[in-house]
């Protein structure tokens, strides 16, 4: 199939298997707004009072916080800060509620312990809109709500029943929308109704993140990029990290890498499998027919085990569409991303005829109970990470309590502190485990279609 960058539509993707990779720009659609700065870093300094490994939402928060509290902090990244997952995403943002329905969080947890981790999930929210407000960052925040639609008429009952729950146990608004409804939420007929969650939000995650490293900055922070970290060596004084720049002596250290997890601390290593997250940007689409598509602009998803994930860019006419990356495909090539065209024009077929512009993917830190952690390992050094798929609130709302948890502030505490952190069984099998196990949910949930 002979392609030209300038005509690959939605249905040439979905369609094709050998895609020239001039096709589309295989590079996140964000960075258009806020590109990665691949020369300037600033300099490594010989020591710090904290040193930070990762400058991902995480690292960040948590940098700003400790700057405001006075500390020195030096920002570690392996390649061009912002370069993984937190400028990746497809910048939706809720709670963190969506991982489990709330009766299973009950069976987990205990129905205390459930409320207490719903009630933090809505603080994370709220805190993510104050720190976007009070440090006037722009980066298209709105609070727009979310559809999930149900792709079963059982998972609309299911879901009508968890949004009761969700109600009781934690306050959390939402009604549901029936089938003979939803195009008042959304121009498709692929669901049988859904639910919709009017607080959660969206943002532009370039922006955001460009937002926080330019304040980082400018309280002092240093943030150096093409560092990337060999080993963390315990000290008197507190620690050496031994990076690519050379080393930084500090007194405390936070790992905020999440999805890019590596050996460097093997106790943290063993507890995160990365999972990759793919997306695609469209072309400019009409506002008649964007309008139609997606009446009441919110972010949008569905209740798939291999779900998708979707929205309209900010400022522009175009769709952001998410899902999980492609398998047994060249991950350079266009042709990766030709399930997430497929996903796309099922729900839409409206898009056959729109350009795809963008594909790129990221990695997802996931733990083995689905829910983040933050803690301090048995050497001293503090972390924040596992956010399974639901880190843009997450992240910052971690970053920062990490931040005062090794300040000694109480205000660090969460609900999260006293779950235990479990490694994977067999690490290096689960990571490769993810392929079959994600083929496994895709049929079922063809099944069920």
């Amino acid at each position: 199939m002979n392609v030209r960058c300038d005509e690959l539509r939605a249905t040439d993707l979905a369609r094709g298997h050998s895609l020239p990779s001039e096709a589309m720009t295989l590079q996140p659609y964000w960075w258009m707004a806020a590109p990665r700065d691949t020369e300037i870093s600033d300099a490594l300094p010989a020591q710090t009072d904290v040193a930070i490994v990762g400058s991902g939402f995480t690292g960040l928060s948590a940098a700003l916080t400790l700057l405001k509290r006075g500390r020195s902090v030096v920002v570690l990244e392996r390649d061009v800060p912002g370069f993984g997952a937190s400028t990746r995403n497809g910048g939706q943002i809720g709670s963190g509620n969506q991982k489990f329905r709330v009766k299973k969080l009950i069976e987990l947890r205990g129905r205390r312990k459930a409320e207490e981790l719903l009630r933090e999930g809505t603080r994370m929210l709220d805190y993510i809109e104050h720190l976007i407000s009070s440090e006037n960052i722009e980066c298209y925040f709105q609070r727009c709500g979310r559809f999930r639609g149900a792709m079963h008429p059982s998972h609309f009952e299911a879901m009508a029943r968890d949004m009761e729950d969700l109600k009781s146990v934690a306050g959390v608004e939402s009604f549901m929308v029936p089938k003979s409804e939803q195009h008042s939420e959304i121009g498709s007929d692929a669901f049988f109704g859904g639910s919709v969650l009017p607080n959660d939000a969206s943002l532009h995650p370039g922006l955001y993140h460009q937002g926080l490293i330019d304040k980082v900055r400018s309280a002092g922070g240093v943030i150096v990029g093409h560092a990337e970290v060999f080993s963390i060596d315990e000290t008197p004084e507190g620690f050496t990290v031994k990076t690519a720049k050379g080393d930084l002596r500090c007194r405390e250290t936070i790992i905020a890498t999440n999805g890019y997890t590596g050996g460097v601390v093997p106790e943290l290593q063993r507890r995160i499998v990365p999972i990759g997250s793919a997306l695609i940007a469209t072309d400019e689409i009409p506002e008649t027919l964007l309008a139609k598509l997606l009446p009441k602009n919110r972010v949008y998803g569905n209740t798939n085990r291999v779900f998708y994930y979707y929205r309209r860019a900010p400022s522009e006419r175009r769709i952001i569409w998410g899902g999980r990356v492609g398998r047994l495909v060249d991950r350079a090539s266009p042709s990766a991303f030709r399930h997430l065209a497929r996903d796309m024009l099922h729900v839409f077929p409206e898009l056959s005829d729109v350009k795809v512009t963008h594909g790129w993917d990221g990695l997802i830190g996931y733990t083995f109970d689905e829910v983040p952690h933050l803690g301090r390992t048995r050497q001293g050094i503090h972390y924040a990470l596992g956010y399974c798929g639901t880190g843009v609130s997450r992240a910052t709302y971690f970053g920062n309590k990490i931040a005062l948890r090794l300040l000694g502030d109480p205000d660090g505490r969460t609900a999260f502190d006293d779950l235990t952190f479990p490694s994977f069984p067999l690490h290096p099998i689960a990571k490769h485990a993810v392929p079959v196990v994600e083929t496994w949910y895709r049929v079922r949930d063809a099944m069920q279609k």
